[in-house]
């Protein structure tokens, strides 16, 4: 497939003209002109771009990319190692960070909800990034961690009584442990997220609102993959999802 035509299909797709970021999304860095092979991941590391070589790749697909508005500008170091291997073997790097999160058929908050079994009913914060809605049954909170865990292969960090029953969730993937007093605001039992800030502990407590922060890595393999898979369904092209482990 041509690098320009799978670029404005993704444009298109994402809606990407209509997010405000925190970085450019679409085609970061501009590669060989045709792609037959995508690999994706969370990141775009070294260790990605390191495996999508040996893998033979066209194309690398990534939640995070690179050139963040808090981001030193100067191309040094970690970044100059990393953009340096991609221009070395003629990759495409497509990045999509807000309207990955926020797609509401392959993005990574209903992918999240497809793997836990969440029922969608509607969405909030920032941009509709965050979603809401009910379990598919009723489960203490200390039976929802347990699910979350062995579903995401990574033990969440837990905020509330764990006999409680709980029924309706909120849930944001990644950093967005700051949605949590908009999710008390909505009434639910629980609020997931992939990270916590000191704060986000204090007003679990204090609202009555229970708090999961299942990873922020955790949380976000599942977008990227289900586009990827998407893609190549689509269009015919080779897809491989290449996970690189991060605790956090």
């Amino acid at each position: 497939m041509n690098r320009d035509e799978l670029d404005a299909y993704l444009t298109r797709f994402l809606e990407v003209p209509k997010f405000q970021d925190y970085c450019p999304n679409g085609l970061q860095v501009e590669g060989r002109a045709e792609i037959c092979r995508i690999i994706s991941g969370v990141s775009a590391s070294l260790a990605l771009l390191e495996a999508a070589v040996a893998a033979g790749a066209d194309a690398v697909l990534v939640h995070h990319g690179y050139f963040w508005k808090s981001e030193e500008a100067c191309i040094t170091g970690t970044k100059r190692r990393r953009i340096a291997l991609i221009l070395e073997h003629n990759l495409n790097l497509f990045a999509y960070h807000l309207p990955l999160d926020a797609h509401p058929e392959i993005g990574n908050n209903i992918e999240l909800a497809r793997r836990l079994g969440f029922e969608t009913e509607g969405w909030f914060g920032e941009q509709n990034t965050a979603a809401y809605g009910r379990l598919s049954k009723t489960a203490t909170l200390g039976d929802l961690a347990r699910e979350i865990g062995a579903r995401l292969e990574r033990e969440p960090l837990v905020v509330g009584d764990l006999t409680r029953p709980v029924a309706r969730i909120a849930w944001c993937t990644g950093a967005a442990q700051g949605y949590l007093e908009e999710a008390v605001k909505l009434g639910v039992d629980v609020y997931l997220s992939g990270e916590v800030s000191e704060q986000t502990i204090h007003l679990a407590r204090e609202s009555g609102v229970a708090f999961i922060a299942a990873g922020h890595h955790a949380t976000e393999r599942y977008g990227v993959q289900a586009l990827g898979r998407d893609l190549a369904q689509r269009f015919g092209l080779e897809h491989r999802f290449i996970e690189i482990p991060n605790p956090v």
